[in-house]
């Protein structure tokens, strides 16, 4: 928001600015001296990433950085089943085709089979361990590599509710699965709701397993379940460097203290201090220099990309970018967020951090503006789940089914493969720096995750982009089209930002958010 005169933050707000009520209001018309000198080596929101420093071979390493892989998802199959001997003149058998230990030699490679080709479909990371049997508890205790598995698919053929239980008590996510069709039925399709489920009540009486983990005969639908518990493992315990600290739009240091505990993130911060005198070597050491103007002379050259600012705004951006990097390296990690992005770190970087943001978000990091930990946990769980990058991003007021979604730190590679067309132009509010355009494609389906501000709530919702438009905001933007009533869904609209998402992952999104205390609100 450009004006010549300082404006108190308290009373208006830019479009990206996190100057609410209780926010962060320091970085709005701060000086250079004045956050060099007044954050100093404090750590907002978390532990203090100390020890930075900038060289020319960090400079000349900085582009080969890769980032941590996400967390392999590790998946134990167990077929539970019994084997029954016939008796005159009485019920010897219970349901089900698997009756014998010959009918369960039988179908361990059916369940292998079945398993293969889940692991040749997942597009996330995924191990399945060896499958095994179990006829009564003490197999369960006597199988040592489920307590390195983060999953137990239970094959419920048959066995009583106490192996089940011994399974469940093991404190691992559970999906059961039942076959109708898909081979020799199961006993537990007949009663694993009333029995396992319900506890022969008429209400859920099971903590640890609940009706969307039960999967009857589709291995598509475990896969999806697999794809929402990989996600909410990379994101839980995630390791994301905050430059400036922490803090939440309207919501300040509350957010950041949510967000660790409802997903106990491991946030570590890097003062403005540090970062200042890094940016400062790294702008006085040539290789720094000449590897950035190299880089962003490539990237200027690439197909679909127009230069609309100052090139030398692109290169300061490759510099600054480089530095994260080099930043996210020390950390070892691959989440990274900016505090008072619009105003602090444009004296010392000479530029916007918009450009580099975006940049690191198609080389397959998580990079947000803002440290806003009011959305930032729903973009680590997306991100996870999907494997692309997602778009943090400021929505408008629904009407007439569609909405506007603007933000200037738009990934390209949207689709986590190819690059979407962008005009590089100045960040909207300063008219200053290099802030990417993104045009987004029409027809994309979206998710959309719009967290609640005190993370007891997320809803969903999903659309399709119909137009990326060049209105007077936030440089890249999308109109989408949803199907919800506009009306109702204004009056259930959480918080303030969105995570944005190419594909298709409600049902994802909501499954994995039934493992946590945050409840879910789909609006399709």
């Amino acid at each position: 928001m450009a004006t010549p005169e300082r404006v108190d933050c308290r009373s208006m707000r830019g479009s990206c600015c996190p100057c609410g009520p209780g926010g962060n209001s320091s970085g709005c018309g701060i000086s250079r001296r004045g956050f060099l000198g007044g954050l100093g080596g404090t750590a907002l929101g978390g532990w203090a990433l100390s020890g930075l420093t900038w060289s020319g071979a960090a400079a000349a390493q900085a582009e080969g950085t890769v980032p941590p892989p996400r967390r392999t998802l590790v998946v134990k199959p167990i077929l539970v089943y019994s084997t029954y001997t016939r008796l005159k003149q009485t019920s010897w058998r219970p349901w089900g085709g698997i009756q014998t230990q010959q009918d369960a030699d039988q179908e361990m490679p059916r369940i292998q089979g079945e398993i293969d080709k889940m692991r040749a479909q997942a597009d996330f990371p995924v191990t399945f361990l060896p499958v095994s049997g179990a006829r009564k508890p003490a197999d369960i205790a006597n199988l040592k590599d489920a307590a390195t598995a983060d999953v137990i698919i239970i094959y419920a053929a048959g066995g009583g509710q106490d192996t089940l239980d011994a399974i469940s008590n093991l404190g691992k996510n559970v999906i059961v699965f039942l076959r109708h069709r898909s081979g020799p039925v199961y006993l537990w399709y007949e009663i694993a709701h009333p029995i396992y489920l319900r506890r022969y009540k008429d209400h859920l009486g099971l903590k640890t397993v609940g009706y969307p983990d039960v999967v009857v005969d589709s291995t598509d639908e475990v896969v999806w379940r697999l794809r929402a518990l990989c996600g909410l493992k990379d994101a839980t315990g995630c390791r994301i460097v905050a430059i400036g600290g922490g803090s939440g739009w309207a919501m300040g240091q509350k957010a950041v203290d949510l967000a660790k505990d409802r997903f106990k993130l491991d946030i570590q911060s890097v003062s403005y201090d540090d970062l200042g005198k890094m940016i400062q070597t790294a702008m006085a050491d040539p290789s720094s220099v000449n590897l950035a103007k190299k880089r962003a002379e490539d990237y200027l050259k690439a197909d679909g990309v127009k230069l609309e600012t100052e090139k030398t705004f692109v290169e300061n951006a490759f510099l600054l970018e480089q530095i994260f990097r080099s930043i996210l390296a020390k950390a070892g990690c691959r989440a990274i967020t900016i505090n008072h992005c619009m105003s602090t770190i444009m004296p010392i970087s000479q530029t916007t951090a918009c450009l580099s943001l975006s940049l690191l978000n198609d080389a397959g990091f998580m990079a947000f503006c803002e440290s806003d930990f009011v959305v930032i946990p729903s973009g680590l769980l997306m991100a996870g789940i999907s494997g692309r990058p997602v778009f943090l991003n400021d929505p408008t007021y629904p009407h007439d089914g569609v909405i506007t979604l603007a933000h200037c730190t738009a990934p390209r590679k949207m689709d986590g493969k190819n690059l979407d067309p962008v005009r590089l132009l100045t960040h909207f509010e300063s008219d200053y720096g290099a802030a990417p355009k993104v045009e987004m494609r029409k027809g994309m389906k979206v998710t959309n995750i719009i967290p609640d501000f005190l993370q007891e709530r997320w809803v969903g919702l999903s659309g399709e982009i119909i137009d990326a438009p060049f209105m007077p905001i936030c440089r890249s933007q999308i109109d989408i089209r949803f199907k919800a009533d506009a009306e109702k869904f204004a009056e259930v609209m959480p918080g303030f930002h969105w995570m944005t998402c190419y594909g298709d992952y409600m049902k994802e999104i909501g499954y994995a958010l039934g493992k946590t205390r945050v409840g879910w609100q789909n609006l399709g």
